[in-house]
């Protein structure tokens, strides 16, 4: 969750032909929360969100989905990460004629209170720190025609370990386009385009003798140590949405997406949804399919849609991912639209 100073990682793309070691770029970027998703829908359909994207939760997989919402819509998702991380994204947004859809929200990480230990003290210092990383986010989508929609986000992005922290500012970009073939969707997006995050504050600073065998120098010297820059966790998506059944009744929906990180091999990412008249939805997908070394898979989930009158109406969504040998992640997720 954190930013490490050294970051040089030496690994073999194929672990078949040692000869041919390489350096791969897994974990040379910051802010790698960004990349954990949000929306218990989205996860349960395996990530594949960005052709499907139309709750708050596109605001984060491809910002155009988010101009094809009507009214004024909600959104509140937590889950208990892996090592009992709390994680939680909230986002509100409304739909203004003639401007476009504005939105604003806020994903945040919390390690949660850890002792502080040392080579001396390995049992603690009886201090506690904790690592917090949160984006706020600004989204602007608007339709440029009944088939086409184009959306934006700008955030900040900071991440704090202790009492130092990095921060940068970075922008996302989709676009969604439903062609004529049977409401068949087609989305793409880039995310977290921005600077490099470098790490700053009291926890690098040092006070040492530069020269403690000569006499007559500064037995202090007040210096920090020089943290490197690491490029934000870019990733390029491009998924197709397909409703295979579609009546006043019925629905299912089959979405895959592809994926593009700068950190990491490429992958595909699959799901189904079935919906019963807008009320109650079962859904199941997988993620990082041809991916190598992934523990992330399966995924499943539902919800239930709930009509309170006219112009209110709120959804709960459930989800399950599974991590192989680091077990498993559950994620809720409430909706409303008015």
């Amino acid at each position: 969750m954190g930013i490490s100073i050294h970051s040089v990682v030496l690994a073999q793309d194929n672990p078949e032909s040692p000869d041919e070691g390489t350096i791969t770029r897994v974990g040379t970027t910051a802010a790698q929360f960004l990349k954990l998703g949000v929306g218990a829908r989205a996860i349960s359909l395996g990530g594949a969100y960005v052709a499907e994207a139309n709750d708050m939760s596109a605001v984060y997989w491809n910002p155009a989905g988010f101009a094809r919402l009507s009214g004024s819509h909600v959104q509140l998702s937590n889950t208990r990460y892996l090592a009992d991380v709390n994680y939680n994204f909230a986002a509100f947004g409304t739909s203004i004629d003639r401007v476009g859809s504005l939105g604003l929200s806020l994903l945040m990480v919390d390690s949660g209170d850890m002792a502080v230990r040392t080579e001396m003290q390995p049992e603690g210092t009886g201090e506690q720190f904790n690592v917090l990383s949160f984006a706020l986010q600004f989204s602007y989508a608007r339709n440029l025609s009944d088939q086409f929609s184009l959306g934006a986000n700008v955030k900040l992005v900071q991440e704090r370990v202790w009492h130092s922290k990095a921060s940068s500012v970075a922008f996302d970009i989709g676009t969604l386009f439903t062609t004529p073939f049977k409401s068949l969707r087609l989305g793409a997006s880039m995310s977290n385009l921005g600077p490099k995050m470098r790490l700053d504050g009291r926890d690098i600073l040092f006070s040492e003798d530069p020269s403690p065998n000569t006499d007559g120098t500064a037995e202090i010297v007040n210096a920090q140590y020089r943290t490197d820059g690491f490029s934000m966790p870019l990733i390029f998506r491009v998924g197709l949405a397909w409703d295979a059944l579609h009546t006043g009744t019925h629905r299912i929906v089959v979405i895959t997406d592809a994926a593009h990180p700068n950190d990491n091999a490429e992958y595909v990412n699959a799901g189904a949804e079935y919906e019963f008249r807008e009320l109650i939805a079962f859904r199941a997908g997988y993620r990082n399919l041809f991916k190598p070394d992934t523990e992330q898979g399966l995924t499943a989930g539902g919800s239930l849609a709930i009509r309170i009158n006219r112009d209110l109406a709120a959804r709960f969504d459930y989800a399950y991912a599974d991590f192989g040998r680091l077990t498993q992640t559950h994620w809720f997720t409430f909706n409303l639209s008015f």
